[in-house]
Order: structure tokens, then sequence, then C-alpha cells
């Protein structure tokens, strides 16, 4: 879904807007940014050498990579070869990477894959602050937990189709489900 919203794969049937007016997927890439899960780029390069290009390529202010590679904790890789990280330094470096791109939509593939407990819930810190700033983030969350903790608005799929959408308290509105959580409100929509 995110490949076909990014316009990188065709799609049969569905628009997209932005600011209300339809947005053409071969111009989907000045309004959104899509950071699939399970990339490795410039594996040969270092972590500084990547969010540097990033920083670079979107004329970040200086020293907006550093304080991103802080706050995901990946300034002590720095150095370390993108080949070299493990599952959640990688996917740390990525979204740290992610943030610097000044798109105004981000689409973010599992940005919690790979992480442990407390990573996740320091990336879910760092990622609950961006809409603040102006920014709308999309998130493919398998984790029904994690996607509950995150994120404000929900679109729940089961086999390609929505079966739910709404905030947590619409969704146990909608399923009469008054305390469940949200893997007991996917249950009872599908």
């Amino acid at each position: 879904m995110f490949e076909c919203l990014a316009g990188l794969t065709p799609s049969d049937a569905g628009e997209v807007e932005f600011e209300e007016k339809l947005l053409a997927p071969s111009h989907r890439k000045q309004a959104l940014f899509y950071l699939p899960d399970g990339i490795r780029p410039w594996a040969d390069q270092s972590v500084a050498w990547m969010l540097g290009f990033f920083e670079s390529l979107y004329d970040r202010p200086n020293g907006e990579a550093a304080a991103l590679a802080k706050l995901f904790q990946v300034d002590a890789l720095m150095k370390s070869r993108i080949s070299t990280l493990s599952k959640g330094e990688l996917k740390r470096a990525m979204l740290a990477a992610g943030l610097l791109a000044p798109h105004p939509v981000l689409l973010l593939d599992e940005p919690f894959d790979g992480l442990d407990f407390r990573q996740t819930r320091d990336v879910m810190e760092v990622l609950r602050a961006h809409p603040a700033k102006g920014r709308t983030l999309f998130l493919s969350i398998h984790q029904l937990g994690d996607a509950s903790r995150v994120c404000d608005r929900l679109v729940l799929l089961s086999k390609g189709r929505v079966v739910g959408e709404g905030t947590l308290p619409e969704l146990r509105n909608q399923t009469g489900l008054a305390e469940g959580g949200l893997e007991e409100i996917f249950l009872a929509l599908t």
C-alpha cells in the first residue's frame, strides 16, 4: 500500500489528495517521503556519511543530523559502516535519515521492527513529537499494541480491505468493546 501511495507501484484504484488537490504519482515525491522496511542503502558507507548526505541533500540546518543521531541513539555508531549494523541499529539510523527529509508527509514502514522494548518506547516518543512540527506520519505497524500506543488515528486492514478506521475510542465504540485493546477490536471487526 505504501508503495502505491508513494507512486512507486501502480494501483488499480483510488486517488491521493494533498492539500485538497489530486496528487499524480509522478508528483508525490514532492509531498511524500517513503522509508521502506528492510532496506540497507549504501552498505559500504558510514552512518555519519549517510546522515550527512541526507542533511546536505535536503539543505537541513547544520547539526540536525547529529541531533537526530543522538535522539535515536546512533551517535556512537557514526563511524560504523551501514553493512555492520544490527537490525535495530540500522532501523534507528534509517529513521534518523527519514526525519531529515523535509517532506510534510512521511510514510514509515514498520518503524519499530528490530527494536527492543526500551528502544521502541524511545522511538515512539520522538515520532509522537513530529506531528507538532507540522508533519503527518503514516506508520505501517503489524504489532497492534504498538500502533495503539503511538497513533492518533488508525486504519485497520484485513486481506487488503479497510475493516475499521478512527481513533481508539471511536473503534471501541464501533465494536462495543468499551475497554478493548486494539487486538480485540481487530478480531471483532474481522
